[in-house]
């Protein structure tokens, strides 16, 4: 029988703005796995989080209105065991960031669901994708954690 790998005990989900993807990011992660791994998020350059990810973080009930946006230097701590890029020029900052250090990068491709246009509920429903397709994600990436019991 092998054994499953230890979770990390701190994760960095970092994208462009700070203001979608590593929110809502972050914010799932912590409703899943609470305080058993640290967690953050940071941008390149930090913007109110958006309207829409609040909405239909809302529509799951997770609280992303309180989410306060950081770049990379706003940071309390930089050491992590591991940083999640969700766009390439947060990957390109954090691979700048770690060679120095012991963090791994992983970079999962997401897409910017504010680029997408169209009326309110076309351009919510791209964001609706982005929030469960990070959602699946990260329960598939951390999934060495036992289960609940229920």
């Amino acid at each position: 029988m092998s054994s499953s790998p230890l979770p990390p005990s701190s994760v960095l989900f970092a994208c462009t703005h700070n203001s979608i993807r590593s929110p809502m990011a972050e914010i799932i992660m912590k409703s899943l796995y609470g305080h058993k791994i640290y967690v953050d998020s940071a941008g390149i350059l930090a913007t109110d989080v958006d309207g829409f990810a609040i909405e239909v973080l809302d529509e799951i009930g997770l609280e992303g209105e309180k989410h306060a946006s950081k770049n990379f230097e706003d940071l309390e701590d930089d050491s992590f065991d591991l940083i999640i890029a969700l766009s390439p020029e947060a990957r390109k900052r954090a691979e700048e960031m770690t060679k120095t250090t012991a963090c791994d990068v992983e970079y999962w491709v997401t897409v910017d669901p504010s680029q997408v246009e169209g009326n309110r509920e076309m351009r919510l429903n791209e964001y609706r994708h982005v929030r469960d397709d990070l959602y699946q994600k990260i329960k598939t990436r951390f999934a060495t954690a036992p289960a609940p019991l229920v």
